[in-house]
């Protein structure tokens, strides 16, 4: 799948708004059923991960129970990068934390592989 601007701005409106929503569903209905999440927030609560999950159940439940501890969640956008296959989001995270985060996806426009940094 060839990323265009109005794909990525669409993907991040709804991206964030699932997430500031709270609404697990809308946030796991972006991912492929077998994507791969890594993050550094992953071993937090996995630390056998070594920040990489893979499923939509190994990813969901730890998504869930992040949404739990963190009950303020409010992701605020910075800009939206657009590359061939990918998509690179940089904003404010939980915490206060700058975040960027890199999207790669598949022929249907799901994500195949999701990867956060954060200062």
């Amino acid at each position: 799948m060839t990323i265009n601007t109005e794909f990525a701005e669409r993907f991040v409106h709804e991206w964030i708004e699932a997430w500031n929503s709270h609404n697990l569903d809308a946030v796991l209905s972006h991912y492929s059923d077998d994507f791969e999440m890594s993050s550094p927030f992953i071993i937090t609560f996995s630390p056998e991960s070594g920040g990489t999950l893979r499923g939509k159940e190994a990813v969901g439940a730890y998504w869930s129970a992040a949404l739990e501890k963190f009950s303020d969640l409010h992701f605020v956008l910075d800009s939206v990068f657009v590359g061939a296959d990918s998509i690179a989001v940089s904003y404010t995270s939980v915490l206060d934390k700058k975040a960027v985060e890199v999207f790669f996806f598949d022929e249907n426009g799901k994500v195949l592989k999701a990867v956060a940094h954060y200062i």
